[in-house]
C-alpha cells in the first residue's frame, strides 16, 4: 500500500491547497496520508525550506511547490 507524506509548515497558503488535494485524493482511493512540519525538525528544514510544500510518496519525493492532482493520482494508481 502506498503513503503519502505532506511536508509544509504552519501559514502557507501553497501547503493549505497541497493539503486540500492530497486528502482528496487520499480519501478518495483509500491512501493513508501524514503531515510533518519544517518547523519541528530540523533536518526537514534545511532540506526543504525552500520547496514546501513538499510531497512524498512512499518516502520518495513526488512534486514540490504545487500538487498536481492527476500526476498524484496515476503516481497512486499505476
Amino acid at each position: 500500500m502506498h503513503r503519502i507524506t505532506l511536508i509544509g509548515k504552519p501559514g502557507c497558503h501553497l501547503c493549505d491547497d497541497a493539503r486540500e488535494i492530497i486528502a482528496r485524493v487520499a480519501s478518495e482511493l483509500g491512501v493513508p496520508w501524514a503531515e510533518l512540519s519544517i518547523e519541528d525538525s530540523e533536518e526537514l528544514r534545511e532540506r526543504y525550506w525552500e520547496m514546501i510544500p513538499v510531497t512524498l510518496v512512499d518516502g520518495v519525493q513526488h512534486d514540490f511547490w504545487r500538487v498536481s492532482e492527476d500526476r498524484l493520482r496515476a503516481a497512486l494508481t499505476g
